[in-house]
């Protein structure tokens, strides 16, 4: 219980620090931008809120202007469809629906780097996006 109470207590902490710090987002037009939400609308992240890898997830899909749903991991019927569809209570997950799959992305490293891939400055997820960097 002290441990949970102190994983709490610093995850809460590191989520007002984080407040803190601006985060430099991409910027589109808003037609770029209407493709990325069209191609993010079925992907969701599975989290805890005071999880330090899933608020480094977070923080990137700000960055980057990603509008997933985002599932509280700790609660039902979040939690049992993380269970059943990815395996594991693990988090941050990204879960991406392409249609005919079903892809499960565990590990926040992995799932920035794949959103970067797709959706950052160097990609072109609509064949036509010209990207800069601003401070929003």
């Amino acid at each position: 219980m002290l441990l949970k109470l102190l994983r709490n207590g610093l995850g809460n902490l590191v989520i007002l620090i984080s407040f803190f710090i601006p985060i430099k987002k991409i910027k589109r037009s808003d037609e770029d931008q209407k493709c990325v939400n069209d191609t993010t609308n079925e992907m969701s992240l599975y989290q805890f809120h005071a999880c330090p890898f899933c608020l480094k997830t977070r923080r990137a899909l700000k960055k980057l202007k990603i509008q997933v749903q985002v599932r509280d991991a700790l609660k039902n019927p979040h939690r049992a469809d993380l269970l059943a569809g990815g395996g594991k209570i693990k988090v941050p997950c990204l879960r991406i629906d392409s249609g005919d799959e079903i892809t499960w992305m565990y590990e926040s490293n992995d799932i920035i780097n794949y959103l970067e891939q797709r959706f950052g400055e160097e990609s072109t997820p609509c064949n036509k996006f010209n990207y800069q960097s601003s401070t929003d």
